[in-house]
């Protein structure tokens, strides 16, 4: 069986995980970025997604602002959205059980969702790639626009890691986390705080919903079946570990790849076979420790 898969395909679908996989570590890194520090799990994350492609669709046909505005214009408006929603949601919500948030942003999804739905229908809507041409690596043909895609993407998870990590500002995000009333007690705003990181985890997903509209076409349930596998992955990383997800959304998008080359029935189902494989063997997920 093996001797029949031809290195120019394996090499293919590698390549196309990894580009799947850019998509899942942004989405991934978003929401545990706002599960480990706001522990929210967020499932508006899918609609959030939608959101940034469909916002750069209307800057584009309505306002004739291109791609690369779209790029910055898009995730500050979605993420200001996600601020106003975590102001007046999620705040009344915050000293009640988790469960209330949970379902609070699953109602807000199917709003929002259904009403993108009844104003544009069903139908995906064409967004044209900004960079034409490709280059022909012998086993495929890649245009720069996807190639681009995976390279912002690594240089977007790698840097907002590192401000998490390793930046002041990230430290003070941990501690609010940890002990808010020490942290207001050093004069520092902590509601401020949970709103501007709820709005990054937001702006994130916006921002990977822009890069998204040139590939996939902009229609309200591109979010939806997406997100299944993004929350597997979070699960899988770590819940609120921010470089887990980085790295499972990587390894994740080129497991399904490789599934599709060897066993394509089951190329759907990898990532949540993986995901019960690891809550047996380690139920807090791969990177859990990383999180204190």
């Amino acid at each position: 069986m093996f001797d029949m898969i031809s290195p120019q395909l394996l090499f293919g679908q590698l390549l196309i995980g990894l580009i799947n996989g850019s998509f899942y570590a942004m989405l991934s890194m978003g929401l545990a970025i706002i599960f480990g520090l706001m522990n929210v799990v967020n499932f508006a994350h899918g609609v959030q997604y939608m959101l940034g492609a469909f916002c750069a669709w209307l800057l584009l046909n309505y306002l004739g602002v291109p791609y690369w505005g779209a790029l910055i214009i898009a995730p500050l408006a979605v993420g200001a959205f996600g601020m106003l929603m975590e102001r007046l949601v999620l705040r009344p919500l915050q000293h009640l059980d988790h469960l209330y948030a949970l379902l609070a942003t699953y109602a807000i999804a199917l709003i929002v969702e259904g009403l993108v739905r009844q104003e544009y229908g069903s139908t995906g809507l064409p967004y044209a790639a900004p960079i034409s041409g490709g280059i022909n690596l012998g086993f495929m043909f890649l245009p720069y626009y996807r190639l681009w895609v995976v390279v912002f993407s690594i240089v977007t998870c790698a840097g907002t890691w590192l401000l998490i990590e390793y930046s002041k500002l990230g430290a003070y995000l941990r501690a609010a986390n940890e002990n808010p009333n020490i942290v207001e007690s050093f004069g520092i705003n902590v509601p401020r705080m949970i709103t501007l990181t709820y709005g990054l985890g937001v702006g994130l997903a916006a921002l990977s919903g822009v890069l998204a509209a040139p590939i996939y076409q902009v229609s309200p349930s591109m979010g939806s079946g997406l997100m299944i596998t993004v929350f597997a992955v979070v699960v899988i990383g770590g819940i609120g570990s921010i470089s887990g997800a980085i790295v499972t959304g990587y390894i994740l998008g080129l497991a399904e790849a490789i599934t599709k080359v060897f066993y394509p029935e089951a190329a759907t189902t990898v990532a949540f076979v993986v995901m019960i494989v690891v809550l047996l063997l380690k139920p807090n997920g791969i990177f859990s420790s990383e999180k204190a």
